[in-house]
């Protein structure tokens, strides 16, 4: 579990190249094959647009400069998807069929978080003007569309977007002569966006929460970090204490809900979820995961607090066998991920969202740790070593030699 540097990205992006066609990201697989007839999902292809930026920036900061231009041409491909579905008021059609055509559907207030969240990233790390030119349209559009999102999960994606610009926009270097307009955009408008929004995750706290219940919603469900995230994202930004104390009250209400008795992370169950008195086992889903690493590395940054960096590294054990299974999820020699955990095993489909789930979860964990191979020594986590060789070299929980 040590760091080490490597001349190439710590993990495979094979399988996520075998999901992609010259349309975008497939949404669903047959084991790791394409399942074409399914079709794709902008949720999908904006995932996959934020993790081709954030592998990115790791492969130009190395200097790795095939990978960088590998993934480069991938975000071209899930750009052109997200600009391609977005209409003229801004909002983004979701499922779109193999042969191109849009399915019927009701807007999605998460899938217009989530792509102007992927944008968001792109617009701060991309770096030819022409890109710009063409981000900056296409997001301004989103975010003015997304500004009247009202479910909980797009309004948390919108402040963690906003409040990521921000940042972007007061850091040396920002292209301002490429789209001097948008940024201006970002400097006037956005500052509002995330105390409005972070505000509002407050108050739903405020509504539900109760003593054995510390929570925005009468249940968690699906992707729930991202409500603590975005007001982790909001507190490191503008200071509010009151959004660190929600953002780590419901942090630690939902790890009490995602621990097993042993000590080890178990992802809510998709057949039920949770509820006051209730927590669903089984079916267990990556994203959930994905989304408590990506919360937990945001929260060690804005408090220092180790707890959260320990967290990080145990979300990429999870992935690996640290599980209700004792079985790994992920397959790094291709950098695929099943689909869920299941009473019986996992679900050995592999497809979109499941393996950026691995991929992003692996992503944050060179964050939290880069340059503190100590840190990782002591916590447990595996930073920029090729994942393949740890896992083929006989690691009791890389192998799922942790039998539950």
């Amino acid at each position: 579990m040590r760091s080490s540097h490597t001349d190439r990205l710590p993990v495979s992006l094979d399988h996520l190249r075998r999901m992609t066609d010259d349309t975008g990201l497939i949404e669903h697989a047959i084991g790791r094959i394409p399942r074409r007839q399914e079709g794709y999902s902008t949720d999908d292809n904006a995932r996959a647009l934020w993790l081709a930026y954030e592998w990115l920036r790791y492969a130009r900061e190395r200097g790795l400069e095939e990978d960088a231009a590998d993934l480069a041409r991938l975000i071209d491909i899930y750009f052109a998807f997200l600009a391609w579905v977005q209409k003229p008021d801004g909002w983004f059609h979701n499922n779109v069929s193999y042969d191109r055509r849009f399915e019927l559907e009701v807007p999605s207030d998460d899938c217009q978080g989530r792509s102007v969240y992927a944008l968001a990233v792109g617009m701060c790390e991309e770096r030819d003007p022409a890109r710009l030119t063409a981000y900056a349209e296409v997001l301004r559009r989103g975010l003015e569309a997304a500004f009247s999102l009202t479910h909980v999960r797009g309004v948390a994606h919108v402040v963690a977007a906003a409040a990521r610009l921000l940042r972007c926009a007061d850091e040396p270097g920002v292209a301002d002569d490429a789209v001097p307009e948008f940024w201006s955009f970002v400097r006037q408008r956005l500052p509002g966006v995330v105390e409005r929004g972070a505000r509002d995750l407050v108050s739903r706290y405020e509504a539900h929460a109760r003593e054995d219940w510390p929570w925005f919603e009468d249940r968690m469900t699906y992707d729930n970090a991202v409500m603590p995230w975005a007001l982790f994202e909001a507190y490191a930004l503008l200071g509010e204490t009151r959004w660190r104390e929600v953002a780590e009250a419901s942090l630690e209400g939902l790890l009490a809900r995602m621990r097993a008795p042993e000590g080890w992370l178990r992802p809510i169950g998709n057949r039920g979820f949770a509820s006051p008195g209730y927590t669903a086992v089984w079916d267990q889903q990556p994203l959930e995961i994905a989304q408590l690493a990506i919360a937990c590395e945001s929260a060690w940054r804005a408090t220092r607090d180790e707890s959260y960096r320990r967290l990080v590294a145990q979300c990429q054990r999870w992935f690996y066998g640290e599980n209700d299974k004792g079985v790994p999820m992920a397959d790094p020699a291709d950098g695929s991920c099943c689909d869920g955990l299941t009473p019986q095993g996992p679900n050995v489909n592999r497809g979109a969202e499941s393996t950026w789930s691995y991929l992003i979860t692996e992503v944050h964990v060179e964050r939290a740790f880069a340059g503190d191979a100590e840190a990782a020594q002591s916590l447990g986590a595996w930073v920029g070593v090729w994942r393949a060789s740890v896992a083929a070299g006989g690691h009791k929980w890389a192998l799922g030699g942790v039998h539950r």
